[in-house]
């Protein structure tokens, strides 16, 4: 070796000191188990927390739309019952009248039933009036009898009573008699 090798300054010395003193300084801690384990059970614990508190959230969720269908369904009717009242106090006031002209009472009973109508509309609902001849539909009619008829067959000769949908459901067909085949 040269002797400029073996005597290294003071200032190189201490350089060469201090990365190994960073590197002490650097160096991971190392956990002992025991802190390893209550770290984790600390993270167990806080994720069995939020667990329970989604679970829990889920849950409120769950009874919160339970409630809101139940108070759907009990309700349901109510805007369609608002639309009904009017209907109702012409009738009363029908029945407290002591009118004996006959066309009045007609002409009051006709309006009653133009409410009853715009009622049914504001519902949703709309009557089935199926038109003489008109071809015989299962879906929306009822066919009470079948008669012999110069009409074509499966179409509609009378119409005994009116049907109703409501929202494109059929509340109750339309009852009417059909044309039988030849």
């Amino acid at each position: 070796m040269t002797q400029e090798n073996q005597h290294s300054s003071p200032e190189q010395e201490s350089s060469a000191v201090e990365p190994a003193a960073d590197a002490a300084t650097e160096t991971p801690t190392t956990k002992t188990p025991e802190q390893e384990i209550a770290e984790l059970n600390q993270k167990a614990s806080d994720l069995q927390d939020n667990f329970l508190r989604a679970k829990a959230e889920g849950e409120n969720i769950r009874r919160r739309a339970v409630e809101d269908i139940a108070k759907a369904h009990k309700f349901a009717i109510e805007s369609f019952a608002e639309h009904l009242v009017p209907v109702t106090d012409s009738l009363y006031a029908a029945l407290n009248t002591d009118a004996g002209d006959a066309k009045a009472f007609k002409e009051g009973l006709e309006i009653t039933l133009k409410q009853l109508l715009s009622a049914f509309e504001k519902g949703r609902m709309t009557e089935i009036n199926p038109a003489v001849g008109d071809k015989f539909d299962p879906h929306h009619h009822q066919a009470i009898a079948s008669v012999s008829s110069e009409r074509e067959p499966n179409t509609v000769v009378s119409v005994l009573q009116r049907g109703y949908t409501v929202a494109d459901r059929v509340l109750r067909p339309a009852l009417v008699t059909v044309s039988a085949p030849k």
